[in-house]
């Protein structure tokens, strides 16, 4: 009797890993790979598109600026639908119509068909973030998610790093079109192997009779105008361009209508009461500004190569690949990591990492290379790891699964918009502070200083021996070391900027509450 009682008090024992769900998830985090890095994977080819399709400079950043507005829309919509059609069928529609799309962007002969391709693909590949996390807390049991995620962790931030240079080399070896090609393959494998392996969950057809079509549209107008304000703000002076002003109107107004509906419909579109679990809320914060320092220091890093050092977008993927070597080793040892120590710990060490080498990164110069940024790489990629992966653990490892699928879509756009609001506020900071520094240099660069005057004198002498002014010359080298300069002390003010930014994070770490081990997610 005892000895019953003993067993029948013991816990249960680990089930073990399902092969078949195994198999069928790294399909699906694939398919996920793919559609997180074709946000970044143009980045560092658009003089090769613009060329090829005949663009002007005004149109051609809307290759990427379409694909973010769509998927932005997409990612919290995913929940519904995946409830609707199953974690299968919204899968395989996904990935299936993301293959689609990028094989019609290849063979886009225009600007126009061009940018509604990338918007039709972002939309439907989309779905494939939100339900793969949705999918990770939900099919494998809390004693799993040492294995499981880190490898959405490192899926999620990795692509994006590495987009960049992933784009440049087939650019490089190939031309613009295998930018897009490249995805055909691994799509259709993607689409047929979700198709024939994922059983996962059933569809529910009958909530579509009570389907929030007007909380759809209000979602839609909200989050795409608030993208596109994000995006073109910073280069239009804000609100001073009327379409800029237009749509921050239109977002106001959907904003409201939206969330009137998200707290009155029947069945919202996307069903906020997620937030009012602190851990949940918390974690889309902290995945907030790991948004910013993701996409943030993406953007960052190629603009002072490329402005500054004159990279192509080739030299500019190999220096960036560091962060990316990076992760790979980090991965691992923070899966192992997250199953033994305070999650909240690891987030605080990862945030005080971030911090680190943004402050590096104030003193740079404008002999900086891939010697001088190799460390703020390093812990820049070492970082995101130790954030990311208790993140995702705080933010859905508590959720009990009938509510995964919708939160999964709110916490992943909360790292997208995260990644918006961040580029758009590095840019209007870099602008600003430019303006501000130049402003200052170009008091102190008059002809009555009289190192400016020698500094003058020796350009002219350089140039001497050349066809043309010698004069015009040298002071057109002049301003162009002051701009240099201006530029360089902006760099160092917006990387001061984070670090203030990323300190404040991991100060603030103790505000989660911890969870306590084996709860939520499924196996079930």
């Amino acid at each position: 009797m005892a000895a019953t009682a003993a067993l029948a008090g013991a816990p249960a024992a680990d089930p073990p890993l399902d092969r078949r769900r195994m198999v069928a998830f790294v399909c699906m985090v694939f398919g996920m790979f793919m559609a997180i890095l074709d946000i970044q994977i143009v980045s560092a080819s658009l003089a090769e598109i613009q060329a090829g399709l005949s663009a002007s400079a005004d149109e051609i950043p809307w290759v990427q600026t379409s694909y973010l507005i769509a998927e932005v829309i997409s990612i919290p919509l995913s929940g519904t639908l995946s409830r609707v059609l199953s974690t299968r069928w919204m899968f395989v529609i996904s990935a299936g119509g993301f293959t689609l799309m990028s094989l019609m962007c290849a063979t886009s002969s225009s600007i126009g068909e061009m940018i509604v391709w990338r918007a039709l693909q972002g939309f439907i590949g989309g779905g494939m973030i939100p339900t793969v996390f949705a999918s990770a807390f939900t099919i494998f049991p809390p004693s799993k998610r040492s294995i499981v995620s880190p490898m959405i962790g490192l899926v999620a931030t990795l692509a994006p790093t590495i987009g960049p240079t992933v784009g440049g080399y087939l650019t490089d070896l190939f031309d613009w079109h295998w930018l897009f090609l490249v995805n055909i393959v691994p799509g259709i494998f993607v689409t047929v192997s979700t198709w024939m392996l994922v059983d996962f969950d059933r569809p529910n057809l009958d909530l579509l009779k009570r389907f929030d079509w007007a909380g759809l549209a209000l979602m839609a107008a909200f989050l795409g105008c608030v993208e596109y304000v994000l995006e073109e703000g910073p280069a239009h002076d804000w609100f001073q361009e009327e379409a800029v002003l237009v749509c921050g109107v239109v977002a106001l107004v959907a904003g409201i209508g939206f969330f009137w509906r998200a707290f009155t419909a029947e069945q919202p579109i996307v069903d906020l009461r997620a937030f009012r679990d602190r851990n949940f809320a918390g974690g889309c914060l902290f995945s907030f500004v790991m948004g910013i320092g993701l996409y943030g220091l993406t953007y960052l890093y190629p603009v002072y190569l490329g402005r500054v050092r004159g990279y192509s977008a080739l030299q500019i993927g190999e220096t960036m690949f560091v962060s990316g070597l990076c992760m790979f080793a980090t991965a691992p040892v923070a899966g192992r990591l997250v199953a033994r120590a305070d999650p909240r710990v690891m987030m605080a060490v990862g945030f005080a990492g971030f911090a680190a080498g943004t402050w590096l990164a104030t003193g740079i110069t404008k002999d900086w290379d891939f010697g001088e940024l190799l460390l703020p790489q390093v812990l820049r990629g070492c970082s995101l790891m130790l954030c990311m992966i208790p993140i995702n653990n705080i933010a859905l490892g508590t959720l009990p699964p009938a509510r995964m699928k919708n939160a999964s879509g709110l916490y992943n756009l909360t790292r997208n918009l995260g990644g918006a609001v961040g580029l758009a506020l590095i840019n209007t900071a870099l602008n600003d502070r430019w303006d501000l520094h130049l402003a200052r240099l170009h008091e102190r660069f008059t002809w009555t200083n009289p190192m400016v005057l020698e500094r003058l004198d020796t350009l002219t002498r350089g140039f001497s021996g050349l066809a043309g002014n010698p004069d015009a010359m040298a002071l057109k080298a002049m301003m162009g070391t002051v701009r240099t300069q201006g530029l360089l002390m902006a760099f160092s003010d917006v990387f001061l900027l984070l670090t203030v930014l990323f300190l404040a994070m991991a100060c603030a770490t103790p505000l989660i509450r911890r969870p306590r081990p084996g709860t939520g997610g499924g196996g079930h």
